[in-house]
Formats: structure tokens, sequence, C-alpha cells
């Protein structure tokens, strides 16, 4: 018996590789991925330096983000009692309760001599606990 070896033509511009078979990157690949690694390189010293900053820098960040957070909650506490200004009754009310606390504290402490010695008293009181001072 004669052994027949059979060849198969491939078309022109066909691939003969097996399908998903690994190749190795074309010459014409390399400057991407230079691009590429230079590029991953940038990143993480740009993540380095962001996190070198904050660590170095973080009573700054927080103090300005504490600033921050104080500006949004003045504006948000004006835009409720904006909101709260325009119902009918609350504001003629509002008004109300404001000049019976003013005339309260007015009569209290400051009618008297002996109300106002005991006013200051107390502001000086309150004032040394703000310093951390005993008294």
């Amino acid at each position: 018996m004669e052994s027949q070896e059979t060849t198969t033509a491939t078309p022109v511009g066909l691939s003969t590789e097996t399908p998903g078979a690994i190749t190795n990157p074309s010459p014409a690949d390399q400057p991407a991925q230079q691009w590429v690694d230079m590029g991953k390189d940038f990143l993480t010293k740009v993540v380095d330096y962001i996190s070198e900053f904050i660590s170095d820098n973080e009573k700054l960040l927080l103090n300005l983000l504490l600033f921050f957070l104080a500006i949004v909650a003045v504006r948000v506490i004006l835009a409720v009692l904006a909101a709260i200004n325009d119902f009918p009754l609350l504001s003629p009310l509002f008004e109300l309760i404001g000049l019976g606390y003013t005339s309260w504290f007015v009569y209290r402490y400051l009618w008297k001599e002996s109300s106002r010695k005991e006013l200051k008293d107390e502001i000086e009181v309150l004032k040394s606990q703000v310093m951390g001072r005993n008294v």
C-alpha cells in the first residue's frame, strides 16, 4: 500500500494559525504599548503625588472641608427659613415671637443694674469656658 499525502491549499490572505492561539505582538504594536506603559506610569505617579499631598496637608484640607460644609449648611438653613417665611401666617408669628423674646431679655438682663452684673458674670464664665481658662 502506498501512502498518499493529501495537501490542502490555503487561500491567499487567510491565516493558517489555529483559532485562539496567542501570538506575539507585531513590531507595529510596540510603540502603542510604550505609550500605554507611559500612561500607566504617569497615572501611578499622579495617584502617589495626590496621596502624599493629602497626607501632608490633612489638617488644612479638613478645615477647608468643614468651612465649605458650614457654608452649605448656612445656605440650606436660609433656604428653609425663606420657604417658611413664604407661608402667610408664619412670618408675622415669628416676628411676634422675636419681639416677645427681645422684650423678655431686656426686662430680665438689662433693666436693672444687678441683672446687668449677673449677665456680665455669665458672659465672663462662658468666655472662660470657650477659651479654656479655669475660673
